[in-house]
């Protein structure tokens, strides 16, 4: 297993460097070094590397981490493999917030991730009301009803934060881009407003992932070794929230990875969250650092968002997840 860390960790460090040197302006691996480690920060590699580059590197990496632990969460606890944040309605609760107050208050961005968090733990809020309704339970379980009615506030929250980009067309540019997802123009401003909600996050679930392992077994069976299963997914969903809200509001709705991370996490390390936890954390960097290369390099000088980069890969892999529960199989092993 620490072998599977050591080439992910090198794979993720070797994307970074690339990530530094490669744009409309290549730099050698020479005059990264000195950029990132010399004294001088005169010249044109200085100013690129630690100001353009490297922050919105960073920018990548937390969010990358935060979806797909966000996605590793909300599996576990749901039991469902198809469970991730722009599918149960998460990331649309945080972009309609976020989006009301770009609309409403445009000199006070420094409340995006607050307000972002608040729509996203709303949005959880809604939907597991919704699933906790009589009716539903009794109508095929609560863990499928929660991914049923997340489609379905998905696609509300979605269609209403349409109608506002509609109705304030002069912010149209910039809340079109975002809500794709996307890093360009990320600065070390961006990385401030992430990294207290990013590491705090993802620390907590690290420490909190033995408890993840309860879930699978089933409620019946977590409370009688002793936990408060009820209490545990209320706590587990609020931080899923907390995760992917923060996320949204430096980078946009990006999809899928918090989808992909942990399946591929899973294939690697099984299902032991104390181990699958971290790795996906790591994946989850990994695989939105190289998306926001491709999206820079592929069709340079033109840059794509990193959101269309992510839903060209991840809508195929969820396709294959589909086609593989309609076949009885169980990518996640928790039914």
């Amino acid at each position: 297993m620490g072998l599977a860390f050591a080439v992910l960790l090198l794979a993720t460090g070797l994307v970074v460097a690339l990530s530094l040197n490669s744009g409309t302006i290549s730099f050698t691996l020479s005059e990264v070094s000195e950029a990132l480690f010399g004294q001088s920060r005169q010249g044109l590699a200085p100013q690129v590397i630690r100001n353009i580059r490297l922050p919105r590197a960073l920018v990548a990496a937390l969010c990358g981490m935060n979806l797909a632990v966000s996605g590793n969460l909300l599996q576990s606890v749901l039991r469902n493999p198809l469970a991730s944040p722009n599918i149960i309605g998460v990331s649309a609760g945080a972009g309609l917030v976020a989006v009301l107050v770009m609309v409403a208050l445009p000199g006070h961005l420094h409340l995006l991730p607050p307000a972002a968090f608040a729509g996203a733990l709303g949005a959880a809020a809604l939907v597991y009301a919704l699933a906790s309704w009589p009716g539903a339970i009794e109508t095929g379980g609560g863990t499928v009803m929660i991914i049923l009615a997340g489609v379905a506030v998905s696609a509300l929250l979605n269609a209403i934060t349409s109608g506002i980009m509609v109705l304030h067309s002069d912010d149209l540019d910039v809340t079109y881009t975002w809500l794709i997802g996307g890093l360009s123009g990320r600065s070390w401003n961006h990385v401030a407003l992430i990294a207290p909600y990013s590491l705090p996050g993802v620390a907590l679930a690290v420490i909190m992932s033995p408890k993840l392992n309860l879930f699978p077994l089933g409620d019946e069976i977590g409370s009688s070794l002793g936990s408060n299963i009820g209490v545990l997914r209320f706590l587990f969903i609020g931080l899923a929230a907390a995760l992917a809200g923060s996320a949204v509001s430096v980078a946009g709705t990006i999809g899928f990875v918090g989808l992909v991370a942990p399946h591929i996490g899973r294939l690697v390390t099984g299902n032991d969250s104390r181990i699958l936890v971290p790795f996906s954390a790591l994946m989850g960097a990994f695989l939105l650092l190289a998306a926001d290369l491709c999206a820079r390099t592929v069709f340079m000088p033109v840059e794509l968002p990193v959101g269309v980069v992510t839903a060209a890969l991840g809508a195929p892999f969820f396709i294959l997840l589909l086609l593989n529960r309609g076949r009885g199989g169980s990518p996640v092993g928790t039914g």
